[in-house]
């Protein structure tokens, strides 16, 4: 990633076809933990509208100050994870075409985010009807229970997904990369540059999504996915596609199924309190 700057604590990141100071926020802390997950917003005045109808809600909200960036309205939802919305942020220099400056598996932007939930029909219901997300693709129980959901704003697959567990926790955050073949240069730096330990699954090709991926992990358990080939669901006859959760193409279409870490560890939130799930359904696992 492209490091945009460096302060006294703090770290800001971001990838090469960014405009904006930074999509990644590292912080100087004595936990590893997720302090905020932030989204933009259309126009200034959209940030005010949100206030009021958080209000209206009773969702808890307040203005806070960010580095490089102007109001910002964090909000805890209703099952406790922590948003934070903007409209301004400091400019960058786009890299796209800067190819010298392109390492690593050259991240191209941020893609979406992934969260544990411990009730994800309320999680689901709050994020599609309060906040107007749309549903892409889910995963639902025998009983027609939703398991995991995938939901979005820009037109991709999902901006933000959630997945049963014990939660609220960050389950990962996701970079986009051209092709699969830099997901599988970055296999061969991590197992010659002393990461191979980080790599916790893949690559393969999930049936969720289509999308190429690799799951790491960094060096303080934050899960990070290296994400690519997913499609447009911009078209608005788009019908969400339901997955049975013991489909075993759901996790790769492959067929291979995910280790048990993929399904337990997760990053919690700072002061957020984490609830056991109240689904109780499991998934395949890796033996």
């Amino acid at each position: 990633m492209i490091e945009t700057e460096t302060t006294k604590d703090a770290v800001y990141l971001r990838c090469l076809e960014e405009r904006q100071h930074h999509s990644f926020v590292l912080e100087q802390s004595a936990e590893a933990v997720v302090k905020a997950l932030g989204f933009k917003v259309a126009f200034e005045k959209d940030l005010d509208a949100l206030k009021t109808h958080l209000d209206n809600l009773g969702v808890e909200n307040t203005w806070v100050k960010r580095y490089a960036q102007g109001r910002t309205l964090q909000a805890k939802t209703p099952q406790g994870m922590i948003l934070e919305f903007y409209f301004a942020m400091d400019k960058a220099e786009r890299l796209l075409q800067k190819y010298a400056n392109y390492h690593g598996c050259a991240p191209q932007r941020f893609d979406h985010i992934n969260c544990f939930t411990h009730n994800v029909q309320d999680t689901y219901e709050f994020f599609v009807r309060d906040l107007g997300f749309r549903l892409t693709e889910y995963t639902a129980t025998e009983q027609e229970e939703i398991w995991a959901c995938w939901m979005h704003r820009k037109g991709g697959v999902h901006d933000m997904a959630l997945t049963n567990g014990k939660g609220p926790r960050l389950h990962h955050l996701a970079v986009w990369v051209p092709n699969a073949l830099d997901i599988i240069h970055l296999c061969d730096l991590m197992a010659t540059t002393g990461y191979v330990e980080n790599i916790e699954r893949g690559p393969g090709r999930h049936g969720i999504s289509n999308a190429f991926f690799l799951y790491v992990l960094d060096p303080d358990g934050h899960r990070i996915e290296i994400y690519t080939s997913d499609y447009l669901t911009v078209d608005t006859d788009f019908e969400p596609i339901r997955w049975d959760l013991l489909d075993p193409q759901r996790q790769t279409l492959w067929g291979a199924p995910a280790p048990l870490s993929w399904f337990e560890h997760g990053s919690v939130f700072e002061g957020i309190a984490v609830n056991e799930p109240v689904l109780e359904a499991k998934p395949i696992v890796a033996p």
